[in-house]
């Protein structure tokens, strides 16, 4: 089959529709007036600016849907006339370049935190990056394997031990936020009538938390950690190898309590090490 490049330098009924689409998602996203679509329309008038407007409405209310359920503390959070508007801010500013709209509105959290409307709560845009972490984070591959096992935990027994990368499983992250983020988003998880007591003390004690982001099979799971633990996992997700990530958490941290409860929550997945040549891999046994 002809590609569009190739027809569009060769003009044709597959290039011509293709610069047709082009205006017509430029039209809807706002980035062209509408005159441009003019002979490249079956209808006019009325009825060509009355398709146009149905056709904008509708991406509007997907790029809503979309980023509702990618966000929904945050929608929650701001109501929904509120995060209708910021839906349609983010879809005309950074119109979807992927036909998967999972994957769609990472900049909507910009757009949070440039917000004036919102200045008054900053906490909001890292509940919108926690959000978007629990969203990647279930969106993630599956580990091959499980948990690290007996075979590939006697290397930390080797002298070398400190040069070891300790390996993640896939979607793990790491929100370090000045606000009780992690209170605020297990308190919308909950239906009890007391669920916001803990959120609002948090925020009376000007709490700091550091969320950790896992998976439970297929679900996402989200937990406050210290300071220490969140540097070393950062530490690991850069690829740092183990020597490295113990002095970016210094002495508050304890490798000897984070291990068995990494192991048994099937966190650490694998252990190598970094050679030029090879890589040995530690898997269950």
């Amino acid at each position: 089959m002809t590609s569009l490049a190739a027809a569009a330098d060769n003009p044709g009924p597959l290039a011509r529709e293709a610069q047709r689409q082009r205006l017509l998602l430029q039209t809807l996203w706002q980035q062209a007036p509408d005159v441009g679509l003019t002979g490249w329309l079956c209808q006019d008038g009325r009825a060509a600016a009355a398709g146009i407007a149905a056709y904008r409405t509708n991406g509007q209310a997907l790029a809503e849907r979309a980023l509702a359920a990618a966000y929904p503390t945050l929608a929650e959070l701001v109501g929904a006339e509120c995060f209708a508007a910021l839906a349609r801010d983010c879809w005309r500013q950074h119109p979807p370049v992927d036909g998967d709209m999972a994957c769609y509105g990472d900049e909507l959290i910009d757009l949070v935190a440039a917000d004036t409307t919102l200045a008054d709560e900053p906490y909001l845009a890292d509940v919108a990056r926690l959000d978007a972490m629990v969203q990647r984070c279930e969106r993630a591959a599956d580990a091959a394997g499980g948990a690290a096992g007996t075979q590939g935990l006697d290397l930390l027994a080797d002298g070398r031990a400190p040069e070891l990368h300790l390996v993640l499983r896939p979607g793990t992250q790491v929100l370090a936020s000045r606000w009780p983020v992690v209170a605020v988003w297990q308190a919308h998880r909950r239906h009890d009538g007391d669920r916001f007591t803990e959120a609002r003390q948090a925020f009376a004690e000007h709490t700091a938390q550091c969320a950790l982001v896992g998976r439970d099979g297929w679900r996402a799971v989200v937990a406050a950690i210290h300071p220490a633990e969140a540097q070393f996992t950062l530490a690991l997700l850069q690829g740092l190898s183990l020597g490295d990530a113990l002095a970016a958490a210094g002495d508050e941290f304890s490798f000897e309590h984070w291990l068995p409860t990494a192991v048994q929550d099937q966190r650490l997945i694998a252990l190598r090490w970094a050679t030029q040549d090879t890589s040995l891999e530690a898997h269950p046994t």
